[in-house]
């Protein structure tokens, strides 16, 4: 490997650097040209400028291709609620009513500043649009088992009671585990209790062959309405599986995640094709779901994610971004379910792709990973790359943060701020607001 000072030397001749000029992202929006699934990551679910420049591209994407929704990673009824506000079809009275479901464990990574002016943008943006060309917010992931039971449940009553007795029997086999899916999932790991998955899959069915049904009956609810409910249905079933299979390790329940969120991608453009022609749809999820996984040695220890999903199923058609930051501040917890902390983050570890663009000597700069240049060869090399999730452990950075991946390979585009700042929360707990203070920093490790 090439020693990073050197190899920054022709890198900073093949970036474009980033002034905070309108005209930043121009290059940006024409190399997408018309993809119609752009996937932006972010290198920390808790760093302001990954959130602030990813929905200024987002933004552009909406207004100057056409884009018509965002997809998080975020649980679907939570997301729904927020998707009803920006389309004018709610009661809630502005953006932080509207992201009001997001009371799970990271509440940060959607209750944010950033989070809640790009709803405000956008429900101003469909403000001056026809109903049927309306941006729509949706959510990707599988945790909101319960929420999407009472979902299908709420559905089925207003529509059909006789089905809802059905489902409201099938759905009861998690009774015995009240609201505590990890605690069902132990139990039918071990077969300690008998799985549900058989009652998940025949609901979901169920819904699905009555679909033609529901939707020439107008007295039962929009198509949107049955759309909803479904995916609700689909959530439950994949949520059984991914918490059963949660404790035969983590790339099992890894990759029934990110095929869920890669599926319910796939129903989004499904429904939204049939309203409106061909969809257009951007992804916000972290780096680490969006980078191909076949660049990584996640991927060389059988994880699929989201990114490989998509560049096999739509080719040509999508196109990968990532971030990155040597170092600054990142809102982070220190455990799973702790508060979130204003969290100093180290900087980037030697011959890591964070090292090599700090090097390079520019505050903030956009690299076109295609692009055919003597100068970026070295990026093709493997080297470490940061991760940081919703906990940020510095004390063990390299066992808990850092993985191989070849760049190049990983996305097609990369952003990178050498120095950042934490997200602000809507709710700043007093460690948060109080910061890390500099005699804590860990040293010598």
């Amino acid at each position: 490997m090439a020693d990073s000072a050197s190899s920054a030397v022709g890198i900073r001749e093949a970036v474009q650097p980033l002034s905070g000029a309108a005209s930043d992202y121009d290059a940006l929006i024409e190399s997408i040209g018309d993809a119609r699934v752009v996937l932006i990551g972010e290198a920390s679910h808790g760093t302001y400028e990954f959130y602030r420049e990813r929905a200024e591209i987002t933004r552009r994407l909406i207004a100057e291709r056409g884009f018509n929704a965002v997809a998080v990673e975020a649980d679907w009824p939570d997301a729904y609620r927020v998707n009803c506000y920006v389309g004018g079809g709610n009661s809630d009275a502005d953006s932080n009513a509207a992201l009001g479901n997001f009371k799970r464990f990271p509440t940060w990574m959607w209750r944010n500043t950033v989070v809640r002016e790009f709803v405000d943008w956008l429900r101003d943006h469909n403000a001056a649009r026809q109903s049927a060309s309306l941006v729509g917010f949706y959510g990707l992931d599988l945790y909101s088992l319960y929420a999407s039971i009472d979902a299908v449940l709420d559905y089925l009553d207003r529509t059909d009671p006789e089905a809802a007795q059905r489902a409201r029997y099938r759905y009861s086999c998690f009774e015995h585990f009240g609201d505590d899916p990890q605690a069902y999932g132990y139990v039918a790991s071990f077969n300690l209790s008998q799985s549900c998955q058989t009652e998940v899959m025949e609901q979901l069915h169920e819904l699905q062959r009555r679909a033609d049904e529901y939707a020439q009956n107008n007295t039962r609810g929009s198509e949107a309405d049955y759309f909803y409910a479904e995916q609700n249905a689909r959530l439950a079933k994949n949520a059984e599986d991914y918490y059963r299979t949660m404790f035969q390790g983590r790339v099992s329940s890894w990759n029934v995640r990110d095929c869920h969120m890669a599926e319910t991608l796939d129903a989004l453009f499904g429904h939204l094709d049939r309203h409106g022609g061909r969809s257009k749809i951007v992804v916000w999820e972290h780096n680490s779901h969006l980078g191909d996984a076949r660049a990584t040695e996640m991927g060389q220890g059988g994880e699929i994610n989201v990114g490989q999903l998509v560049r096999e199923r739509y080719g040509d058609e999508s196109f990968l971004i990532g971030f990155s930051t040597y170092t600054g501040s990142v809102t982070a917890a220190s455990d799973w379910g702790d508060p979130p902390e204003r969290k100093r983050v180290r900087p980037g570890l030697k011959h890591s792709y964070e090292d090599l663009f700090h090097n390079v000597g520019l505050p903030r700069f956009l690299v076109d990973l295609r692009r055919e240049s003597p100068a970026l060869d070295t990026l093709r090399h493997e080297r470490l790359q940061r991760a940081i999730g919703v906990i940020y452990r510095p004390e063990t950075e390299r066992l808990s943060h850092y993985f191989h991946t070849r760049l190049p390979d990983q996305f097609d585009a990369l952003i990178h701020i050498d120095e950042t700042r934490a997200l602000e929360p809507l709710e700043r707990t007093p460690r948060w607001e109080t910061g890390e203070a500099s005699d804590t920093y860990p040293s010598g490790l």
